[in-house]
């Protein structure tokens, strides 16, 4: 594996040109950089949104993961329990308005718990209408190229764009870019799932032309694939096929006669975990995701009732990323606080979702039981810098917790946290390092969160 330079700092003195300086920028148009630049400029701070590609979404849309996830408890008992949604705020905004195009199922079965499945293309339009609608900016196509700095001080970053280099000046900065982009090119502290193992990628595809309700005879009401599946997808291993993954998942989509897969399971073709934060990885988990991608829609076309005309209708634009690098922050979110459903005072977000841990032809699934555990303040400020939070996966947490707390609803919910902490600094001229997580907490339960 090549080296590559990863520490690219500025300092104030920096001559390029200036683009924009603004109160809080917001680095990543995922659920988290979607709230945070949504709920920050509602609090009447100038807002810039940057994102490297062409809309809002995120590993959402861009990877095709497809489903809000994180937003019900889970049960013994689902199916008699029903869908009990525990996490609100921006989440349930976001949904509401998914609702009013009908760009959202009703919740499907999952296991133990529930979740939703969403029309990508609904997503980036509700997205970037509540970013703009709140007053905010965006700027698409726009990579971080470096970060400026003075000590532990950040005032900004430098953008690479088709035009060249730039700065963008702000106050605050939150870094929901998910790999803890910011973090890194300053040369920050953070860590990389377990002692460097992490999740693997998948890549998501949608199945078009099929009898969904054939299939759903077929396949029962659990996304998660019924047993029979499973032995089938041995028997065709053992006939040759490649499908390395044979608990697999599928979901209804709002779209008529399509299934968004959740099949693939992406190493790289000498076996190795692969780490997208490496080029060379991120290249050959496309190559690789394309040709399973390519090997699932056969067997399903081949083996499973109602899918005997389908067709690959989409695939995600880039894999699915669930883990890259965490922050080392001033509050970590433990497996043990996850295992034990851990309440606390500064808890800026309910987590319901089971650990997912997505390693091996089975990944595994440790779920909590009518419960939920809390997520401190703490996990999105980094240990050293200041000015600067993080919002969405690339929080303070252990591996397995990391596993359970880095989907959606939550990623939602760390933006709209990140928002009015960055807007409570900047009011107060405090360091985000001291605010008061239990005050934030409250603030959130003014906006609709219903944490208490």
């Amino acid at each position: 594996m090549k080296e590559f330079r990863h520490t690219v700092i500025y300092h104030t003195d920096c001559a390029l040109p200036l683009y924009d300086e603004v109160d809080v920028l917001v680095c990543g148009g995922g659920p988290a950089g979607i709230a945070a630049a949504s709920i920050a400029a509602r609090q009447g701070r100038s807002v810039l949104l940057v994102e490297r590609l062409g809309f809002l979404g995120g590993a959402a849309v861009a990877g095709g993961s497809g489903t809000v996830c994180g937003t019900f408890l889970c049960s013994d008992t689902p199916e008699a329990d029903g869908p009990r949604q525990t996490v609100f705020g921006f989440t349930e905004e976001f949904l509401q308005a998914m609702r009013a195009r009908g760009g959202v199922t009703p919740p499907q079965l999952y296991g133990k718990t529930y979740l939703i499945t969403h029309d990508p293309q609904v997503y980036k339009e509700v997205a970037e209408e509540l970013v703009l609608g709140a007053g905010a900016g965006i700027l698409y196509h726009t990579n971080i190229f470096g970060v400026i700095k003075e000590g532990d001080f950040f005032y900004g970053v430098v953008i690479d764009t088709k035009s060249g280099l730039a700065q963008i000046r702000a106050k605050v900065l939150i870094d929901a870019t998910g790999d803890a982009d910011l973090i890194y090119r300053a040369g920050g502290g953070y860590t990389m799932g377990d002692n460097g193992t992490i999740q693997n990628p998948t890549a998501m595809f949608r199945l078009g032309g099929v009898d969904t309700a054939r299939f759903s005879d077929y396949w029962g009401p659990d996304t998660i694939s019924p047993d029979c599946v499973t032995d089938l997808l041995h028997e065709a291993n053992r006939q040759g096929w490649h499908l390395p993954r044979v608990k697999v998942w599928v979901f209804p989509t709002p779209r008529p006669g399509e299934l968004l897969m959740n099949t693939t399971l992406l190493t790289g073709r000498d076996g190795r975990a692969l780490n997208v934060c490496n080029p060379e990885d991120h290249t050959e988990a496309e190559i690789v995701g394309r040709r399973q991608v390519q090997e699932y829609a056969r067997f399903f076309r081949e083996q499973i009732p109602g899918c005997e005309h389908s067709f690959i209708n989409d695939c995600s634009p880039e894999v699915g990323v669930r883990q890259t690098r965490s922050i080392r922050g001033i509050a970590r979110l433990t497996n043990d606080d996850v295992a034990h459903a851990r309440k606390r005072s500064d808890g800026i977000c309910r987590c319901p979702w089971p650990i997912e841990l997505h390693a091996g032809e089975t990944p595994y699934l440790f779920w909590l039981i009518n419960d939920y555990y809390e997520v401190p303040y703490g996990s999105l400020v980094p240990e050293t810098g200041e000015h600067l939070l993080v919002a969405g996966r690339n929080l303070c947490a252990e591996h397995q917790a990391l596993a359970s707390c880095r989907v959606t609803a939550q990623c939602f919910e760390y933006g709209h946290a990140a928002a009015l902490a960055a807007d409570l600094s900047i009011r107060r001229d405090l360091p985000l390092r001291e605010l008061s997580g239990a005050e934030i907490r409250a603030r959130m339960n003014e906006n609709g969160a219903r944490l208490d």
